[in-house]
């Protein structure tokens, strides 16, 4: 009887135990969602849905040092200079805003400049207008190592820069928004359009990769110049 009582509750106790086995294995249903997830918001639109293209041509950028002027005798030097030399040298905007004094020597009417992004150093021709138009900046302010200034005595930033550039750009009625690397574009443009060697271009904007200089070519009309010809 007592052999009987122990095989019951031995058998109990095995079967209690394939039951906790078999409930561990088997998976908890997922808990329905209780929230409904939110529309996510889009972004900043593309520049190709702002603007058609992104540089600028001669004239537009004429017209830029032209609103630029309009700020008076003081600022509107500074600010027509900084988009000449910007135009003039393929410049980037920290480029433009670390521009120094010691890297333009008014004597040989050179400008030493210094490429980022580990790009190429050169040394630029200062053409005449512009020449005259940094010795009069000079002038203004004398002490300061760096060539554009703020009102507060302080270096010009990017972000200085940028706004400078959009409060113009609305001056001179431009049809699309426009920013400051347009300027660096417009460069490579117009060098490319003047039928300059590739790889001179190249050097003179300070690619390391001639890549992309290739896409200021790519869109010159001069590849096409002797198409439909009569």
């Amino acid at each position: 009887m007592l052999i009987t009582v122990c095989k019951m509750s031995l058998l109990q106790t095995v079967t209690v135990s394939d039951t906790m086995r078999n409930n561990a294995k088997t998976p908890t249903p997922a808990a329905p969602p209780t929230s409904v997830l939110q529309t996510v918001r889009s972004g900043r639109p593309l520049n190709t849905q702002r603007r058609t293209r992104e540089y600028l041509t001669p004239k537009e950028v004429e017209l830029l040092v032209g609103a630029a002027k309009q700020r008076g005798r003081r600022y509107g030097l500074r600010d027509a200079t900084m988009i000449s030399v910007a135009y003039r040298h393929g410049l980037r905007v920290s480029e433009l805003c670390a521009l120094k004094w010691d890297q333009i020597d008014f004597g040989a009417s050179k400008m030493h400049v210094r490429r980022l992004k580990n790009g190429m150093h050169s040394v630029h021709l200062i053409g005449g207008a512009e020449l005259r138009a940094l010795r009069a900046l000079r002038r203004e302010d004398i002490n300061s190592p760096f060539v554009f200034m703020t009102e507060r005595g302080a270096p010009m930033t990017r972000d200085g820069f940028l706004k400078l550039i959009t409060r113009l750009g609305t001056t001179a009625d431009f049809p699309f928004p426009i920013h400051p690397h347009m300027l660096r574009h417009a460069t490579g443009f117009k060098l490319a359009n003047d039928g300059q060697d590739t790889r001179a271009l190249q050097h003179y904007l300070g690619h390391k990769n001639i890549m992309h200089t290739v896409r200021y070519t790519e869109l010159s009309p001069e590849r096409f110049k002797n198409f439909w010809e009569d």
